[in-house]
């Protein structure tokens, strides 16, 4: 395992659900964290965690993290992509807002980030990146095309990074969780919340796959509440 002390790490939408609880598990592993937040007062307070004002809709926001980061701390060693949204957005319905709103979020908001973080991310020789999916990005089950799309382009963007990235030592991951008990999912009403995955569950995994070696890179993880055939 690569050792997480010291190493800086970049993490969007943490101040809520899973992004929030991979905060908390990468500072308590040793990391600096520079996250990316559009409201800073919602973090804690940690002598490593560095908030740097980000909205994931705005096309500079990737960039403009990415060298406050550098300029804080003279490397980035991991991206964690959780910044995400949800609105309902289907096939036979003509509104297309939905699907042009998460396609600027959760697919090329992550996308432009990575690009932005790219030198950095070879200089280290180890870098890593995470983007968190869905199985919605595996497999359609409900009326929400808009947001199943988004997240197949996620599946996408990170094999090219694995692809592109691989001789340079950047590994690449996508989290693919079912219905985790966040506040993206406060709409659900026929699961119970205590049924669904935890968010310190998924950061315990985002965690061990942030600081594999080069030699044990995992390309996806799957993981849901109940049994599922695709898994």
């Amino acid at each position: 395992m690569l050792d997480p002390k010291g190493r800086v790490v970049m993490v969007s939408g943490g101040t809520r659900g899973i992004g929030r609880a991979v905060v908390e598990r990468l500072l308590a592993a040793g990391c600096i964290v520079s996250a990316g937040v559009r409201d800073a007062q919602r973090l804690p307070a940690h002598p490593s965690l560095f908030p740097v004002a980000y909205d994931a809709a705005l096309p500079g926001a990737g960039k403009a993290w990415v060298a406050a980061t550098v300029a804080a701390h003279g490397r980035i060693d991991a991206l964690v992509n959780g910044a995400g949204i949800n609105p309902r957005g289907t096939l036979l319905g003509e509104d297309e807002s939905a699907f042009d709103a998460m396609w600027a979020v959760n697919s090329k908001a992550p996308m432009r980030v990575i690009r932005a973080a790219w030198p950095h991310l070879v200089a280290s020789g180890q870098g890593r990146v995470v983007n968190i999916a869905s199985l919605s990005g595996k497999r359609v089950r409900n009326e929400n095309l808009a947001y199943a799309m988004s997240k197949f382009a996620v599946m996408a963007l990170t094999q090219e990074v694995r692809r592109l990235g691989w001789d340079h030592g950047i590994r690449a991951t996508t989290v693919c969780p079912g219905f985790v008990d966040t506040d993206m999912t406060a709409h659900v009403q026929h699961v119970p919340r205590e049924k669904m995955s935890r968010p310190e569950d998924l950061a315990a995994l985002i965690e061990v796959v942030l600081h594999l070696p080069n030699t044990a890179s995992v390309a996806e993880l799957l993981v849901n509440w109940r049994h599922e055939d695709t898994l």
